[in-house]
């Protein structure tokens, strides 16, 4: 059989030097010496029967072999990960990586979250990406990060997406704004005003646009932008207004830099889901971090941004 000499060490050494595009780093991640790398390297491509990498100049590149190699040498090194972490649970141990991904519009309640997990499992190393929405459903796909929190579940992929808290949306203005003390501002008002919006793919963005078409309302976008605190910039230097999270602005309401348009229909109440491949086999501490969302995180994304008093203020202005 082809490969069947091939060990794990090799695809270790292999993987190391294919992300860092260097015998050097490489050798200094795995506390071996450049040599004893080189010979890896020069073992596993006599196995595989073709190169692996390809020098040009003083820079490393993958050939194609080299290239297709690496998604198995990537898998191979997650199977190892989530298998230590089994065994590592059976023992009664609380180590293991919890790898979460969040969009960016969760990253104001997520830091949160984990404060109150992490202190249960100290051991537990942590790695928390933020990203837009393409990014993180990217990152899901290729196997980077486990869980994912977002608004919308993505299509694309087959996933298992569950709801664990509300996520209200709304359109804020400046302080000063026109319509800042109107009640029932009818939607078809709207669309006279400039509104600052997220890059398409948003998923703010898509949630905004549904609604306004849901409506037959035609908005103005004056500006595009892929910040939330841009978008909040702005909106209180008066250069629009915007639709976005509740729970992006709760510290600009509170210092009374933002306002919230009293709009009928709105808060525009959707769900955070927390999201995993449908195949994929959670480690424990993955697995204990999703069923503690499902069962704190409503509380603690309310405590955190106040969203329980926002939302109650809102609708009975609307009564």
């Amino acid at each position: 059989m082809p490969m069947r000499n091939v060990t794990l060490r090799q695809m270790r050494v292999f993987a190391a030097v294919a992300r860092s595009r260097s015998f050097t780093r490489a050798a200094r991640e795995l506390h071996l010496t450049q040599p004893a790398i080189s010979q890896q390297i020069k073992l596993l491509e006599t196995e595989v029967g073709m190169p692996l990498l390809e020098h040009l100049g003083r820079q490393i590149h993958l050939t194609a072999a080299g290239d297709e190699l690496l998604r198995y040498a990537s898998q191979v090194t997650e199977l190892l990960r989530e298998a230590g972490e089994s065994l590592s649970a059976m023992r009664g141990l609380k180590r293991g990586v919890l790898k979460l991904g969040a969009v960016s519009t969760a990253k104001y309640f997520a830091p949160s979250l984990l404060s109150e997990f992490a202190p249960k499992y100290p051991e537990v190393t942590i790695r928390f990406t933020v990203g837009n929405r393409e990014e993180i459903i990217h990152q899901l796909a290729s196997n980077e990060i486990d869980l994912v929190i977002m608004g919308r579940p993505p299509r694309e992929l087959v996933t298992v997406a569950e709801p664990f808290a509300k996520h209200p949306l709304v359109i804020i203005a400046a302080p000063n704004h026109p319509l800042a003390n109107k009640r029932r501002i009818p939607l078809q008002r709207l669309s006279s005003e400039n509104f600052i919006i997220r890059e398409a793919g948003s998923g703010t963005r898509a949630s905004m646009e549904h609604v306004f078409k849901e409506h037959g309302v035609q908005i103005r976008a004056s500006m595009e932008v892929s910040s939330n605190e841009t978008i909040k910039q702005a909106v209180m230097a008066g250069m629009g207004i915007s639709f976005i999270s509740i729970h992006t602005v709760a510290l600009e309401l509170a210092a009374g830099k933002l306002t919230i348009l009293n709009v009928a229909g709105l808060p525009l109440l959707r769900d955070w889901f927390v999201i995993h491949l449908r195949d994929k086999h959670l480690s424990p501490i993955t697995a204990a971090f999703r069923s503690f969302l499902l069962e704190n995180g409503t509380a603690i994304i309310r405590k955190t941004v106040e969203e329980s008093e926002l939302v109650r203020r809102i609708a009975s202005a609307q009564r």
